[in-house]
Order: structure tokens, then sequence, then C-alpha cells
């Protein structure tokens, strides 16, 4: 029976970032693929720069998610200080915010935006291998989730966990079968977490049955498989939706 590596997330504040177009920067009700290969790449200790590593991740799994609460909405209307475009042509790369905060104040930009953020939303994550030859099995990646190289954040750095993710690796025929073989032990904190049912939001790809039985289900094209991380530039992937009764384990 295949394997699936299956964690939590849950923070006060998450921030998908969708196709964000001028000032204004939504963030998605479910997790983006690329939010989350970018949570293990940093798990893993795999830098932005590093093309090689961060493309293995991206062709070596398949992923899935349950959205168990809809959370709530928070708009906030950022200032941001910037090295404007020529600065950073006549200077090398910088490598800190206090680096590009140290050229003259006169050359100085500002940034505005508004930027959306979720509250209180509890995610299950699962991923499982796409191929015969993936880059690290499902049982490296939950060690380095359970001991990361880098600070793990929900969407932006301003969004930290507030739990640790539990992950586990699982066998199961399908999907709803691997999910019911987990518990996570966290409901003595989550408990209190408003909008939390017995259903959830079941997002996932690939053909394959799921073993949920599915009402309303449709598929939609979703730009966040990471092409390059440093350039910010995404492809596009199918993804399936629909409203499922979620297992008792991971409820």
């Amino acid at each position: 029976m295949p394997e699936y590596l299956v964690f939590r997330l849950y923070g006060p504040m998450v921030s998908w970032g969708g196709i964000a177009v001028g000032e204004y920067r939504p963030a998605e009700r479910s997790p983006s693929k690329s939010a989350v290969l970018g949570i293990v790449a940093a798990a893993l200790g795999i830098r932005r720069d590093d093309t090689a590593g961060q493309a293995c991740l991206r062709d070596g799994y398949l992923m899935a998610s349950i959205t168990h609460t809809r959370g709530t909405l928070l708009r906030d209307y950022h200032t941001t200080q910037v090295a404007p475009e020529i600065a950073k042509k006549r200077h090398w790369r910088f490598f800190t915010r206090r680096e590009e905060m140290s050229i003259p104040r006169d050359d100085l930009s500002t940034i505005l935006s508004t930027r959306e953020y979720l509250c209180d939303v509890i995610y299950t994550i699962c991923l499982r291998e796409a191929g015969a030859n993936p880059p690290y099995t499902l049982a490296e990646i939950a060690e380095g989730l359970r001991h990361p190289v880098f600070a793990l954040y929900l969407g932006r750095k301003s969004c930290p966990l507030a739990l640790p993710l539990q992950p586990q690796v699982v066998k199961g025929a399908n999907l709803r079968e691997a999910l019911e073989k987990v518990t996570f032990h966290d409901d003595i904190y989550l408990r209190q977490v408003p909008g939390r049912t017995e259903t959830g939001i079941l997002c996932w790809e690939g053909s394959e049955e799921n073993g949920f039985a599915t009402g309303a289900e449709y598929t939609v094209p979703r730009r966040d498989v990471p092409l390059d991380t440093m350039k910010r530039l995404f492809a596009e992937r199918d993804e399936h939706e629909a409203r499922i009764e979620i297992p008792a384990g991971v409820r």
C-alpha cells in the first residue's frame, strides 16, 4: 500500500498568497502547494536559491489538504520602505533587511499594499510520493518537520506556527484509509476554535480515487506550482475540491 505523510498546520494568522496584482495581496482559503513545499524545504534546509533542490521537491510529491474552519478575514493596510529598482541594479543583491535599509534615506521608496490574512484556521496536510525516486523519503521529511533547519511560517513570516506539526507516516489503500490511521493530540488546544464541525473542504491533485464519498465536486486551475522561488514564477495545476466528512483522528 502507498505511504502518506500527514501533518497539522495551525496558527493565529495564515496568509496563503494568490495571484497578486498591484497593491492588493489576497489570501486564499486553502494552503497553496508552493507554501506547503516551502515549509518542507525550510524544514529540510533547502534554500530558496537552490533551484535544483526546489525543483526536486516540486516534482516529487502530490498534495492534499483539509480546511477544517473558514476562519476570520483580516485586512492590513501596509506601508513598507524598500530600495528602488535603480539602487538594486547599482549595488549587489541585498541579503538582509538591514542591508537594504543602509542606503541613503533619500534613495528609499515606499510600497503601499492591502494584505489579507485568515485567523483561526485549522488545516490537515497530506503528501505522497509522485514517482519511484523522490528526493526524500516521507520519513525523512517527517523528521525534518519535527526538527526544522529554518524557521517555519504559514505563508508570511508574520504568521508563525502555534502548535507542533505532529507529522505521521501511514499506509493506506487511499487517502481516506490513511487519514483514518492518524491521530492528532491537539484537541485540548483547538477545541475552542470557532467554526469546527465534522465536515471540511478537501482539496487534492491527481486522478487516483481518494476513498471519500463526496457530493458536489469540481476542478479548477490553480497557479501555485513553484518554477523559480527567487523570481516568484509559478505554473498551473488542476486542483479538485469537495466537502467531506472528516475522519475522526484528524477532526
